[in-house]
């Protein structure tokens, strides 16, 4: 009969086998990374979410209201920037408003023996109309085609008569390109005090909800990034 050890008493348990030894420690690292991989996507989800968020609320600045040279209305999104503009000279902290020209279809237009009035035109009648002396109102000269022209315009005008404070009002969702621009073309002297229409109706915090919010942040966006590149690109027409 073939001869059997018994089993000792201080003999270990079996060891596992090399299969079973090789898959169990590869599935803690897989697990691992996979915990870490869904980690960040969520990090990286919840810091979307918080940018498209706020992408309208940062477009949206202002200054305290000072005595200035000048009142300008910036021009675009009539009448309300021109009624803006009057109800803060009412306040008497300016002696002037100052109008921006836009470009406008009038040298075609005469061609045709249409006349043709131009925005500053009707801004200049809304100023009237809320109580500003027509005396007190001037047209800037040079017709703009974009904020930067604007810009420019309106510091070389405040050195021209040795003004070192200004009043620009626009819009909310334009008020931060405005004060970008001027940062970076103007500097600190003239000082740039930036207001808005007090009753804008663009809504900062839900911005997705109109198309024309909607619009706007993608436009000031797109602005804001050009002036970011040193002004690589020039529109042919306002976009303001």
């Amino acid at each position: 009969m073939p001869h059997h050890d018994p089993p000792s008493l201080f003999s270990g348990p079996t060891p596992p086998s090399a299969e079973d030894h090789s898959e169990a420690p590869a599935a803690v690292p897989r697990r691992r990374g996979w915990i870490i991989g869904a980690g960040v996507v969520l990090v990286l989800l919840a810091m979307g979410v918080w940018i498209v968020w706020h992408l309208g609320s940062w477009l949206v600045v202002q200054d305290p209201l000072a005595p200035a040279h000048a009142i300008v209305v910036l021009s675009g999104r009539l009448p309300e920037r021109a009624m803006e503009a009057a109800r803060i000279y009412q306040q008497n902290v300016a002696a002037q408003v100052w109008v921006s020209q836009p470009p406008g279809p009038g040298v075609e237009l005469s061609a045709m023996h249409i006349s043709y009035v131009g925005e500053d035109f009707y801004n200049a009648k809304v100023l009237m109309a809320q109580g500003v002396p027509a005396d007190a109102i001037h047209i800037l000269e040079e017709p703009a085609a974009n904020t930067e022209q604007e810009v420019d315009e309106i510091a070389r005008d405040c050195r021209r008569d040795d003004a070192h404070a200004v009043i620009v009002v626009t819009s909310k969702p334009h008020t931060r390109r405005v004060r970008i621009i001027w940062q970076r073309r103007v500097g600190s002297d003239p000082r740039l005090i930036l207001r808005y229409v007090s009753d804008d109706s663009f809504e900062p915090t839900h911005w997705w909800r109109t198309t024309s919010d909607a619009l706007d942040v993608v436009r000031e966006w797109l602005g804001i990034a050009n002036a970011w590149a040193g002004f690589p690109l020039q529109p042919q027409g306002a976009l303001k």
